[in-house]
């Protein structure tokens, strides 16, 4: 049975808001503990971050890993409002830059991320989701984009404007970098970083229990920042499938960002993927158009069927969680809770709707 889940941000992972997922039907949650709103003064804290050419915010502390008994501490508070911690989803810049960069750090900060995921598997939290991108999220605007004027976010045309040194994944890690700009690097190099970081990352993960859950390129461009992306088209998930055999070699698997691809259709990548059982969970997002131009919408009125989609999973025996990712906000005194509390309850009464069907 596919179960509902709810993602949050550090600085929510709160009482208050278990208990709102939990009254918005979730019964799952998918946290991260990168905090994007750190030190970003252009970031409103709305809880929707589009970034600029400046980023986010900055990473976290280098020397300081997330603990096993912070992680066993979010699940017993998850857990006393009648929740499961489904995935942390994200490795803080700080603790990997040079994983993605290819710089001196490589090699202990592979000794970072393989520290996380054996913490993880401590825990109990099953999945750890992530994006191997150099520029990461960017290039996205806000607006009052979707239904009823609500504040979305989309895309108005490529962004290739060069990263400046001291960046990566749209986060600053330092800031006291010399001058200048990331050197470029072409597509096979990313590809050969990623197949690196798997080979070395991925029998810890089977040790652990921990499934890796690779995010598609958001938004799915060739190149952002003028540095490639590696999963811009459907088929190119395949071939992460292909790298690295391992069954702790999953999908982050983000509808929106297939359906602003262009090419392919988003109802065969659901059954291409779901019916290899790599999906470890599912972002349960609308859109209208593709890139370099497109909208997030309200999960029910975008170009995806979403009813289609669950019964592709449900055909293929997906029993993984979806949850919103995000989602547009609706004009009240709590906008973000408002839209989630809207996506959750659609997308609770399509899945009660589904089982009622068999």
């Amino acid at each position: 049975m596919i179960k509902l889940g709810l993602g949050l941000y550090r600085h929510m992972l709160t009482r208050e808001n278990f208990q709102f997922a939990g009254q918005a039907g979730a019964t799952h949650l998918v946290v991260h503990l990168v905090d994007y709103f750190r030190g970003g003064a252009h970031n409103a804290r709305d809880n929707q971050p589009t970034g600029s050419d400046q980023g986010w915010g900055l990473a976290g502390d280098p020397n300081q890993l997330w603990s096993l008994e912070e992680l066993l501490e979010l699940c017993k508070s998850a857990e006393t409002e009648g929740l499961k911690i489904e995935a942390v989803e994200n490795f803080d810049p700080a603790h990997w830059h040079d994983v993605l960069l290819d710089g001196p750090k490589k090699k202990a900060q592979l000794e970072n991320v393989k520290t996380i995921i054996r913490r993880l598997g401590q825990a109990g939290i099953p999945v750890m989701g992530y994006n191997f991108s150099i520029a990461g999220v960017c290039g996205r605007v806000s607006g009052p984009f979707a239904r009823g004027g609500a504040m979305s976010v989309g895309m108005d045309g490529p962004l290739d404007t060069p990263m400046p040194n001291g960046m990566v994944w749209n986060m600053v890690y330092d800031p006291d970098a010399p001058k200048g700009n990331v050197p470029p690097i072409t597509h096979a190099e990313l590809w050969n970083r990623l197949e690196g970081f798997l080979h070395e990352v991925l029998p810890v993960a089977e040790e652990a229990g921990v499934k890796l859950a690779l995010h598609p390129d958001d938004p799915p461009m060739p190149t952002m920042r003028g540095q490639p992306r590696l999963v811009y088209q459907p088929q190119m998930y395949q071939q992460v499938l292909e790298l690295a055999p391992s069954r702790a070699n999953n999908l982050e698997f983000c509808l929106g960002t297939l359906a602003e691809m262009t090419e392919g259709n988003i109802y065969e990548a659901v059954e291409q993927y779901s019916s290899q059982g790599r999906l470890a969970y599912v972002h349960f997002r609308n859109i209208t158009g593709k890139v370099p131009f497109y909208r997030e919408t309200f999960v029910d009125d975008g170009d995806i069927d979403m009813l289609r989609v669950l019964k592709i999973l449900q055909a293929n025996k997906f029993e993984g969680v979806i949850i919103p990712d995000h989602t547009p906000q609706m004009t009240c005194s709590a906008p973000w809770h408002a839209g989630m509390a809207y996506a959750l309850g659609y997308m609770r009464a399509l899945l009660q709707a589904l089982e009622a069907t068999g």
